[in-house]
């Protein structure tokens, strides 16, 4: 694997070190499957993603994105950078738009640009679905909460646009910073379900500018907590929009997420509906941070 350039970002930070870093491989096509799932575990981020040659019709490129565990056909922060390197290093200039090929389907990602650098990226997902209602109490065991701080008003639901989270709406800041997940509980309440991980959010945020505070809890993937998810915060658009939870109309709002673990991180969801199809398009901003190359 001599001489092959690799590039670290962060993903959803506004400074180094604070969202979601990803390791990004240009040359994806010099590498096997065994070489791509060993580099994820080595590089020991939550996924790793490799740009592989040949584009499609439509001009996108072909992208391969690896977790610790499996091969992914969609995740939110590795999609975002993946396309800033794809700018950087290939299109070299202002592309508003570039279509990844994941197995997934193709996903759009719409830049917007400030002194000719890219400055906040924007993602389609794919047309969410809405699973299973899940019983209150069952998930108050889990995070080691009182069932009265979940907000009654809206239901605690499995949603997908690609991968499945159990979205929990809960009342305050103080409990959502304070929750402990009981990983038995956790486990026995994901092997009844499609969705191994857990969102949960609330109204009141650490910095008022935002609207939203939110966290995820992964322990099947070996996740404890995951500093900015893009691809539940756009579960997260997406039961907004259902509910109403904002009233009716599109949304265009900030989260916060990664506060808790000192990595404060910031998403973008915006979403709409129209005709009985939503438009979900999640976005942030894209650190670099280092590049090297294998030895």
């Amino acid at each position: 694997m001599e001489g092959r350039t690799f590039f670290i970002v962060d993903v959803f930070a506004e400074r180094k070190y604070a969202g979601n870093q990803l390791a990004v491989f240009p040359e994806g096509g010099s590498f096997t499957d065994e070489e791509m799932k060993l580099l994820a575990r080595e590089t020991n981020f939550s996924e790793v993603t490799f740009i592989m040659p040949g584009r499609s019709g439509e001009g996108g490129f072909n992208v391969r994105i690896f977790s610790l565990d499996e091969e992914l056909p969609f995740a939110g922060h590795p999609s975002l950078g993946t396309a800033y390197i794809i700018q950087r290093q290939f299109i070299k200039e202002e592309a508003p738009q570039i279509i990844l090929n994941l197995p997934v389907g193709p996903i759009p990602v719409d830049i917007t640009y400030r002194s000719g650098e890219p400055d906040t990226l924007f993602m389609r997902q794919a047309q969410p679905s809405f699973g299973e209602i899940i019983n209150p109490a069952a998930v108050a065991e889990v995070l080691n909460i009182d069932t009265s701080e979940i907000d009654a008003r809206y239901p605690v639901q499995e949603v997908s646009t690609g991968l499945p989270f159990i979205i929990i709406p809960l009342k305050r800041l103080q409990v959502q910073s304070k929750i402990k997940v009981n990983i038995d509980r956790f486990f026995s309440l994901v092997e009844t379900v499609e969705a191994k991980s857990i969102y949960v959010f609330c109204p009141e945020t650490y910095d008022s500018r935002n609207d939203l505070n939110a966290r995820m809890f992964d322990y099947y993937n070996g996740i404890p907590e995951d500093p900015a998810t893009g691809s539940a915060a756009g579960c997260l658009a997406a039961y907004l929009l259902k509910y109403r939870y904002f009233g009716a109309g599109g949304i265009d709002l900030r989260v916060e997420q990664g506060t808790e673990i000192k990595r404060p991180s910031l998403l973008r969801v915006r979403a709409s509906e129209r005709g009985g199809r939503m438009e979900i398009n999640v976005g942030g901003r894209v650190i670099p941070v280092a590049e090297g190359r294998l030895l």
